[in-house]
């Protein structure tokens, strides 16, 4: 597995989706999705340049932040968050992307040290209403985020997505179409949400079309996950 051959050829894709659709070429990061990698993996895409990189599992990702503390890297908290796990969340992340409930949101807002910067939290929309997803519904999002906005040691950047699966292109161009314009409502409403976290190995494409500025890249970059035994 050539990572950084897979982060180059990436980097190419957006910077390419970017130019064929007019949008500016920095304006998508890349975010390595690095669960269930080990740590040399992830020293192996930061000598290629990768320094944000996310995860799903809380203990997992605490040992690797522990164990790579001393490169410059920006982490990003893409599981679900429990309440009994905010407090290490809060201490060791400078992004969770997966708010949905106001109890945490508040949790983590006074869980957060007050030596480091303030921690970059996006709203989880469930913007398919897939039972199976996590998130609130579109509707509930003004209020969830005029919560968050008051909250201190917070800094509302914006929505993030999973939408259901499907293979249907044009379903999935229009879910993430829907949450553009949630977002957009949202700052006429006056907010200043500059993030969409959407778009993964299968539909980045259509999600930078639509407006994406975060692209959650795992497969892509690191190759099939082993399987669970």
């Amino acid at each position: 597995m050539n990572i950084s051959h897979n982060l180059e050829s990436i980097r190419k894709r957006i910077d390419d989706i970017c130019l064929q659709s007019g949008l500016p070429v920095d304006q998508v990061q890349l975010l390595a999705v690095s669960k269930t990698r080990p740590v040399s993996e992830i020293e192996q895409a930061f000598q290629a340049g990768q320094k944000a990189f996310g995860e799903n599992y809380l203990q997992e990702a605490l040992e690797k932040i522990t164990t790579l503390a001393d490169l410059p890297l920006e982490w990003h908290y893409i599981g679900r968050i429990q309440s009994n796990k905010t407090r290490p969340i809060a201490e060791h992340f400078d992004w969770v992307h997966t708010i949905s409930d106001i109890k945490h949101a508040r949790r983590l807002s006074e869980q957060r040290p007050a030596h480091l910067a303030d921690l970059n939290v996006c709203i989880q929309v469930n913007i398919s209403e897939d039972p199976n997803k996590a998130g609130v519904v579109a509707d509930q999002t003004i209020e969830i985020g005029k919560a968050i906005q008051v909250m201190p040691r917070l800094k509302l950047r914006g929505l993030m997505t999973i939408p259901e699966a499907t293979e249907d292109p044009n379903k999935t161009r229009a879910f993430f179409k829907k949450l553009s314009a949630l977002r957009d409502t949202m700052n006429n409403d006056g907010f200043s949400l500059d993030t969409l976290s959407m778009g993964m190995s299968g539909d980045m494409n259509i999600a930078i079309e639509e407006g994406s500025s975060i692209v959650r890249i795992g497969t892509a970059i690191f190759g099939p996950r082993a399987p669970v035994t």
